[in-house]
């Protein structure tokens, strides 16, 4: 047939549609071939109607044949073919309706029309095309109501699995249904967990926000006391330290040696207790980032000549030798800050180390494209175990057992070493052995963090006076200072270096006294009960009549924590603990003066 020869495949079987009988005939055929290929029920049904509509509509037409084949282009497909000799086309209606159930290829010029059904398996083979040959021989012999009562089983058999069907859809959105239910029900639940969770999380905010508050406030808190603590501390223990030394500068022929002996221990402990307070003072600061290094040049061999002196102090019969190297190398860094850092690792070797040798070694090294100096102190003392020597730098922790037995000491002198290095920008590492010694390593960069300051002057104000000026240096001497104590602890000192001395406990008196008393200079303490020495000092400055009177800064304030830009009108400013008569002369003159940080170190 045209239609076949244009698909590729051969026809099987065929025969004519003549009568009624026939589209019967070709129902059944259709439905029994598809059945025979394995094709679904649904697909059968709808092959079986779609013939039987198109062979209605075509009945009666000249040499009206019909004929089934298989073919594959590329999948496999069962092939009905209607040819017709007559002069006519297909009704529209009928191709309409055949389409909507199966694919329907119609060509009106060739009097043609092909139905295709596809299938699952391959229908060319010997096997398949005889059981389509036999399907539809099988019913050329069938009547009229065989095929009438056929035609109803099919449409009962499609009634039932189309019942089937919308229950099996029922059941379906009756799922979907609960699923969706289940599904807005977990919505919810999980909106109330996420809302629920949000309401923690910004509680919890809340809370943090709020400790925050609190432990900043404590912090603050804790840096008030420290520089309150600071201040009612050093007020008495510099009286102390200043009559010592005045007891030993100026009655020294008459106290015997043991008199000597006994307010030397006085002085150096009170030396002592002013360091520490220094170092409770700089670790709160640390704490709070309030700390900051001050960079210049530092001389390392005057620097270490220094600490040399400093230590002898600790050294006694039988104990360790202490071996402080020479170094001319160059180093950028906070002279005072550097000190202390070394000076606290040495008296904590030589406290841990009863015999044998403590030595500070200084090299240059390079890492990173930078040059570094390394500060080496090592002991041949007890040693700390290894399971203690990550304890030992957190702040007030101590070694239990023989490492304390007989030692005193706060536990602040690494962690408060390590944070001042750490500062500096370096780093602080430590090993150690039990009864083999530590090894304690700073490195530090030879250039210092920002860029470089200018060293200050070498020469000191000691340097330039006379050790005991013959006459006062001054005539008239106003001195501001609400510490009685200190007063007159000082006042044989300045007896010695002025004509008349004239004492002010008061800041807010400080002005009246200076216009009334003209005097040729003037000693003013910072921290005053009513008005401080910062306030003092700006007055002095901004009153023409009394901006070219000297200044002189006293003070136990610790030189980091001094506000210098308010000190500019100083003209010197000295410790009050370290303070002696050619340095005072000098600062009263102005010989050798340096301006408002020319003392940058305090007690050792």
């Amino acid at each position: 047939m045209n239609s076949f020869a244009a698909l590729g495949a051969d026809p099987l079987v065929s025969f004519p549609l003549t009568t009624e009988q026939d589209v019967f005939l070709l129902r059944r055929s259709g439905k029994s071939a598809a059945e025979a290929l394995g094709v679904e029920k649904q697909d059968q049904i709808r092959l079986a109607t779609a013939l039987s509509e198109l062979g209605r509509d075509l009945l009666g037409s000249d040499g009206l044949t019909v004929a089934f084949g298989v073919a594959r282009r590329p999948l496999p497909l069962l092939l009905v073919g209607i040819d017709w000799t007559e002069d006519r086309d297909l009704g529209g209606e009928a191709v309409q309706a055949a389409s909507r159930l199966v694919a329907v290829h119609y060509t009106p010029s060739e009097h043609a029309v092909t139905v295709e059904q596809p299938l699952t398996s391959d229908g060319r083979t010997a096997e398949a095309i005889q059981q389509v040959r036999e399907a539809v021989l099988a019913h050329t012999e069938a009547g009229v109501p065989d095929d009438s009562r056929a035609q109803t089983s099919d449409l009962i058999a499609a009634l039932v699995e189309s019942r089937a069907q919308r229950e099996e859809l029922r059941r379906l959105n009756e799922e979907l249904e609960e699923t969706n239910r289940g599904v807005v029900a977990l919505y919810s639940e999980l909106s109330e967990e996420l809302e629920e969770t949000n309401r923690g999380v910004v509680a919890l905010y809340a809370e943090l926000e709020e400790k925050s508050r609190l432990l900043r406030e404590a912090s603050e808190a804790k840096t008030r006391f420290w520089a309150n603590v600071s201040h009612e501390l050093r007020t008495p223990v510099n009286s102390v330290v200043g009559l010592a030394r005045l007891l030993l500068e100026f009655d020294g022929d008459g106290l015997d040696e043991e008199q000597r002996r006994q307010i030397g221990l006085i002085s150096a402990s009170g030396a002592t207790l002013l360091a520490l307070v220094d170092e409770l003072l700089d670790v709160a600061k640390a704490e709070s980032g309030r700390l900051e290094p001050h960079w210049a040049p530092v001389d390392l061999r005057a620097a270490l000549g220094q600490l040399r002196g400093t230590l002898r102090g600790y050294e006694s019969p039988g104990a360790a030798e202490l071996i402080v190297a020479e170094s001319g190398l160059s180093i950028v860094s906070d002279e005072v800050m550097l000190i202390r850092v070394l000076r606290n690792l040495l008296s904590n070797a030589l406290k841990f180390t009863p015999s044998g040798t403590v030595r500070l070694d200084v090299a240059a090294d390079r890492a990173d494209g930078r040059d570094q100096v390394v500060f080496t102190v090592s002991d041949t003392g007890i040693g700390i175990p290894e399971e203690e020597q990550q304890q030992i730098f957190e702040e007030f922790y101590q070694v239990r057992g023989l490492h304390q037995r007989g030692r005193s000491g706060t536990g602040l002198g690494l962690p408060y070493a390590r944070r001042l290095v750490e500062l500096l920008g370096g780093g602080l590492e430590l090993t150690s052995q039990p009864g083999s010694g530590t090894v304690v390593t700073v490195t530090l960069p030879a250039d210092g963090r920002p860029a470089a300051q200018p060293a200050p002057p070498t020469s000191s104000a000691a340097e330039s006076a006379p050790d005991d000026p013959a006459a006062p240096v001054v005539a008239v001497l106003v001195t501001v200072d609400d510490d009685d104590a200190f007063r007159a602890s000082i006042r044989p000192l300045l007896d010695r270096l002025a004509g008349r001395v004239v004492e002010v406990a008061e800041g807010g008196r400080a002005s009246d006294t200076v216009r009334r008393e003209r005097p040729d200079a003037v000693l003013l303490d910072l921290h005053l009960p009513d008005l401080d020495g910062y306030a003092v000092l700006a007055e002095l400055a901004a009153d023409p009549a009394l901006t070219a009177v000297p200044v002189v800064v006293l003070t136990s304030t610790p030189p980091g924590a001094l506000d210098r830009d308010r000190l500019s009108h100083a003209r010197a400013v000295l410790d009050k603990a370290a303070l002696n008569l050619p340095e005072l002369a000098a600062a009263l003159t102005g010989a050798g003066a340096a301006g408002p940080a020319n003392r940058e170190e305090g007690p050792a």
